[in-house]
């Protein structure tokens, strides 16, 4: 742990000097003005995307993904402002959206989650990829300090920041983040613009709650709202939350009538239904078509009995 925060103290005085160590990238992360007060930081693999809300009070970063990533996080904040990195909202309790908790809370950040992600985050993870994978207990250093069971608001830069509970969607943790005066919204995983929406069965997720979250979230955005996804490339909008509802929408219609025909689940994948939409939302492998199909099935068939 000491040799942690040493690593984690000496990357804030290099980057303090404008000086990056030669294992940090100064362009791992894709910086993006998103609106405001909000920039988005999107790394390669679009694989957690990060939000991060500065001005003269201090920033405030919407997840952190992994461990492994904390360097080059810092290195992209500096890059957005001088300030102090004061907050953390984790999203949901994923390795992709906490991984760098331990090295923030080192660096003195202070980390809110709903208080679902705390409990969670107490024992060991599962995940819904292809039969779970299982992820170790995060060190107690990692574990959100400040929890709330509804909503949590922050007074900074000159805007209010509102930090909420969606309806059980991703996971049972999720929160939506809205920056009032950016008029820009962080909607975790809930929202992926690249591929079907990942329901964690393991960890409280369902498919109905997804789309009762969208709902939600587009009921809020105004006509020139601005929306980061948890997952995909660049900044979205209304028309984009618009897009995956309509996906929803399609997905539980046409499975829902499979059901009502008393179709197996078997049947229910060799018909195919979301065959017409393979080809926009199913490019990720590690999740397709086939891993959600079962979920969504099970749902719907428990509403008929």
């Amino acid at each position: 742990m000491a040799q942690l925060i040493k690593k984690i103290m000496i990357a804030a005085t290099l980057l303090m000097s404008g000086v990056v160590s030669a294992q940090v990238a100064d362009n791992f992360f894709k910086v993006t003005h998103v609106a405001g007060n909000v920039h988005m930081l999107e790394a390669p693999d679009t694989d957690g995307n990060i939000g991060v809300f500065s001005g003269p009070d201090g920033v405030l970063l919407i997840d952190d993904r992994y461990d492994r990533d904390t360097e080059n996080l810092l290195v992209a904040v500096r890059s957005i402002s001088d300030a102090d990195i004061r907050f953390l909202v984790n999203t949901h309790v994923h390795p992709d959206h906490i991984g760098g908790n331990n090295n923030l809370a080192a660096y003195g950040v202070t980390i809110l989650a709903h208080d679902d992600v705390r409990v969670r985050m107490l024992t060991e993870l599962r995940i819904p990829r292809r039969g779970g994978i299982t992820f170790p207990q995060p060190p107690p250093g990692a574990l959100p300090v400040i929890t709330y069971s509804d909503a949590i608001s922050f007074h900074l830069n000159g805007e209010e920041v509102r930090v909420f509970i969606a309806p059980p969607a991703h996971t049972d943790g999720d929160s939506f983040v809205h920056f009032l005066g950016s008029d820009v919204m962080h909607l975790g995983d809930v929202f992926r613009t690249n591929m079907y929406p990942i329901i964690d069965v393991y960890n409280g997720g369902s498919f109905l709650g997804m789309i009762a979250a969208m709902e939600l979230a587009i009921e809020l955005a105004g006509p020139d709202t601005k929306v980061i996804p948890g997952h995909g490339s660049g900044v979205s909008n209304r028309a984009g939350m618009q897009e995956v509802l309509a996906l929803l929408y399609d997905i539980r219609e046409r499975v829902a009538a499979l059901v009502a025909q008393g179709l197996t689940l078997e049947q229910t994948m060799v018909a195919a239904p979301t065959a017409h939409l393979d080809e926009r939302w199913g490019k990720v492998p590690s999740w397709t078509a086939s891993d959600l199909i079962p979920i969504v099935y099970e749902e719907l068939r428990a509403l008929n009995n």
